[in-house]
């Protein structure tokens, strides 16, 4: 009998020390690894849909900086509690400008071609129309592909580095959608 309780005794002692360690593995790669978290809203439409899943890469902004094309997750401007995905569309230094239903990065019309051809690009309280904007230090201009149901830098400004929880890197649901996040060029 003693030596039941001693197995039963070890057993759940082996079972709580393997939960703590595979609790603690999990912490630390979500604090500082990567981090789930779902698209909500039409914003990103085409290329997010509202309730997909994405895995955030957070290290690879400790490392080198954001650029252009990437899809970026950060805290709401207006709500630190909410995270927005956003693409960046300014680097610290660009010239950015919203003229005519486009985007001109440094006086060059951007080649969106990761978005259908009629999406017009309407300026904002911050971004108004023909006004070019100094993307200062440390900070970025993000837009949303979905140009007209879109909170982005054109209302509320730009978006500081330390706001930027990391980049959006795996989606992984609906499993009919699963793959890595592609960075787009222009």
């Amino acid at each position: 009998m003693v030596d039941v309780l001693k197995k039963i005794g070890t057993f759940f002692l082996d079972t709580i020390e393997t939960i703590v360690v595979a609790l603690a593995i999990f912490v630390v790669i979500y604090l500082f690894l990567v981090q789930p978290h779902q698209v909500k809203g039409n914003s990103m439409v085409p290329n997010f849909i509202d309730g997909e899943y994405i895995l955030t890469d957070k290290i690879s902004y400790r490392l080198n900086p954001p650029q252009h094309g990437d899809v970026v997750v950060f805290k709401a401007p207006k709500d630190h509690e909410v995270d927005y995905i956003k693409r960046i569309i300014g680097t610290p230094g660009d010239v950015v400008r919203v003229s005519d239903g486009k985007i001109y990065l440094n006086n060059e019309p951007l080649n969106e071609s990761f978005l259908p051809s009629d999406y017009v690009t309407n300026p904002g309280i911050f971004a108004r129309s023909d006004e070019d904007l100094i993307v200062p230090p440390n900070e970025y201009f993000v837009l949303g592909d979905n140009r007209s149901h879109s909170s982005d830098s054109r209302e509320w400004g730009f978006v500081k580095k330390e706001e930027i929880i990391g980049k959006a890197w795996l989606r992984y649901w609906p499993l009919s959608e699963l793959g890595f996040v592609q960075k787009v060029d222009f």
